[in-house]
């Protein structure tokens, strides 16, 4: 490149960044309870369309400003928020908030105040509200896909390392119209196989996963790679403004996470996804399966259902597929005494005790009451010989 060249480009760039600057503006808004909600709204200059970002949450809304700006120069107005307990926004900071007021708030409060950045996207001029797009980073995963579960507007997601529900996923799993973009890197844990799971209960031929071999977590991936923000802004120009999606009430096939699915509630299926998992592990393939949340809610709905085997092959394959969750141990042990298998029991809710300590990613009051569960099974436990498998209680 000449000199004058560069000195072109720079000056060119020095004047998108006032531009956008000029495009953005700080918000307080108010939550239905009244509490103060800071968000940044980056405008476009044309009418068009908007996307609703919703950070990490180990983050805030600052995270967004990059794909904000790029957005708004496609002609796609954005709004960012700081959910309430984060960044400037108001409420008590969750870091000090036990795990089930945490819980509370998320549940009950945040949809509200969602709903509220939404409300305020949608009133702007030139937002064509009939086109909404909805990104989500770790937590924000869950937060934008039931956003689109309440807003029908909501016509395109871009999900960053996150998961959902049930509801969620049979939610992604009947809309068919509804194009899924999921993004994860291969140094975050198990989020690329978590990614692939949500992103499988899709049968839009659009969805896709763009798996990074590093990067970490969410949007921290935005800075170790420059193509990301661009090809989420891409993801949306597209589903929002070139080929717009159009919500509708027909069911589609079945992804391969919904047929897994079934299967796995199906009598026998945690025995076969199991098998199939270990064949896949020594093949060195990966094989789609649900969260370790996901199974541990159907092996007890299975369990409850008076199946009890079933129940242990699921509880055994979130072991085998997740060896750093203390809860999946437990729940096993809870399988097992079910089974009748009291031996089998003593063992797992030992081997709970003994993850704790290596589990990372489970909040310090919830692995105080995994301690107190396997705690109590084994002081039961440990004064009744062992029963065989199958035995009468």
């Amino acid at each position: 490149m000449t000199r004058m060249l560069a000195v072109a480009a720079v000056a060119a760039l020095g004047a998108l960044s006032s531009e956008a600057q000029a495009l953005r503006s700080e918000l307080d808004l108010k939550a239905p309870d009244g509490t103060t909600l800071k968000a940044t709204y980056f405008a476009a200059e044309r009418p068009g369309p908007g996307v609703v970002l919703l950070h990490m949450c180990n983050s805030q809304r600052r995270a967004w400003d990059g794909l904000g700006a790029l957005l708004a120069a496609r002609g796609i107005h954005a709004i960012a928020v700081d959910y309430r307990g984060y960044g400037e926004s108001g409420g008590l900071p969750m870091s000090q908030l036990d795990n089930r007021e945490r819980q509370r708030v998320v549940g009950e409060l945040w949809p509200g105040d969602i709903r509220v950045v939404l409300a305020h996207l949608v009133a702007q001029p030139g937002v064509d509200r009939a086109r909404i797009g909805a990104a989500g980073g770790s937590c924000g995963v869950d937060n934008a896909i039931r956003l689109a579960m309440r807003q029908p507007e909501v016509k395109a997601l871009a999900l960053l390392a996150g998961g959902t529900g049930p509801g969620g996923e049979e939610y992604i799993a009947e809309s068919a119209w509804l194009p899924v973009l999921g993004v994860a890197a291969e140094d975050d844990g198990p989020a690329v196989r978590d990614m692939r799971w949500l992103v499988g209960f899709s049968s839009n031929p659009s969805s896709r996963l763009k798996v990074y071999a590093s990067g970490g977590h969410g949007t921290d991936l935005f800075a170790k790679h420059a193509d990301l923000e661009p090809m989420l802004a891409d993801w949306f120009e597209q589903h929002l403004i070139k080929t717009p999606a159009v919500a509708s009430t027909a069911i589609g096939p079945a992804g391969p996470s919904a047929r897994v699915l079934e299967d796995l509630r199906s009598p026998g299926g945690g025995a076969r996804v199991l098998a199939r998992f270990h064949e896949s592990r020594q093949a060195g393939t990966l094989v789609d399966i649900p969260s370790p949340g996901a199974i541990n809610t159907l092996g007890y709905e299975v369990l409850q259902a008076g199946r009890a085997a079933d129940a242990v092959a699921l509880f055994r394959l979130n072991v085998e597929a997740h060896p750093e969750s203390a809860n999946a141990f437990d729940s096993l042990a809870d399988g097992y005494l079910a089974a009748g298998d009291r031996e089998k029991a003593l063992e797992f809710a030992q081997k709970a005790i003994d993850a704790l300590a290596r589990d990372t990613r489970t909040p310090e009051d919830f692995k105080n009451r995994i301690r107190e569960s396997a705690e109590q099974k084994i002081q039961q436990l440990k004064g009744l010989a062992p029963k065989a498998p199958g035995a009468a209680s």
